[in-house]
């Protein structure tokens, strides 16, 4: 008598919770170590300016403008809330005039040919000497700082967008569209996807010369903004005002890359190789 002894399912093993503790520990490093880092040069120049006693017109200590920070908060705020404007709207418009323009650019042989090297050409050229024609053209106001940005954005990510797409595998290409795929699906599930590494490098790009823009195009054209806030300051010999609202045009600077980077590593982590 053969006795029939049936194999018991293996235990299933319980999620190990070392990989999403192992996250958090990498997500709080990497808020906590910039953090730090910037904590200790804001303590060595604190100190700096107190040793070497230097006039605050020169060069304010960060307890100094942080009070100027604190006391004037609201007309700062204020000015900032404009700059942000701007320069959001101006990043938004240049942004999606690059992706659609490299897009199209990248998409065709020979239309790349024949349109990127004048692009490099106009790329050349510093877009914030174009202000003073913006102003000729559109006369001055706040909507100058946008334009500014739409420019300065538009470049980079039209460059990249072309390069990118243009040079994504053309073997793969080649094979799809052997087996029957349309220029829109190598376009849509090809290229694109394998593009967005690159793209989200020419947004980081595209921030820092928006609020270069902004605040340039501020400075000549607008009577609002950080830029207008940097002119009254320098007329009053106020380094300490200054101060206070670079370091709020600092702070919007790292909250958009930091979301931008947020962005870039949801859609594309595939991109990056794990360590």
């Amino acid at each position: 008598m053969s006795a029939v002894v049936e194999a018991a399912p293996a235990p299933v093993a319980a999620p190990s919770p070392a990989k999403p503790r192992g996250r958090r520990r990498r997500a709080l490093a990497a808020v906590l170590v910039p953090l730090g880092f910037a904590l200790a040069v804001l303590a060595l120049w604190e100190a700096v300016v107190r040793i070497a006693a230097l006039p605050p017109f020169i060069l304010p200590a960060p307890s100094n403008f942080f009070s100027v920070l604190v006391a004037r908060h609201e007309p700062i705020l204020m000015m900032a809330a404009q700059t942000a404007r701007s320069t959001l709207m101006g990043f938004a418009i240049g942004v999606s005039i690059g992706v659609v323009l490299g897009s199209i650019i990248g998409s065709s042989r020979a239309i790349y040919r024949m349109v990127y090297p004048a692009l490099i050409g106009f790329h050349t050229i510093p877009s914030v000497a174009l202000i003073p024609l913006f102003v000729i053209w559109f006369g001055a106001g706040p909507h100058i700082a946008v334009i500014t940005a739409v420019v300065v954005c538009f470049f980079p990510v039209t460059v990249i967008m072309a390069t990118a797409i243009a040079t994504s595998a053309p073997e793969l290409d080649d094979v799809l569209r052997s087996l029957g795929a349309t220029r829109t699906d190598v376009m849509v599930k090809v290229a694109l996807p394998r593009a967005m590494p690159q793209f989200f490098g020419s947004l980081k790009l595209a921030i820092t010369g928006a609020f270069i823009g902004t605040i340039v195009a501020e400075t000549i054209a607008a009577n609002a903004g950080i830029g207008y806030v940097m002119v009254v300051a320098t007329n009053n010999m106020d380094g300490a005002l200054a101060f206070a609202a670079l370091s709020v045009l600092a702070a919007m600077g790292v909250t958009l890359y930091a979301a931008s980077l947020f962005l870039e590593r949801r859609l594309t982590g595939w991109a990056y190789r794990g360590r």
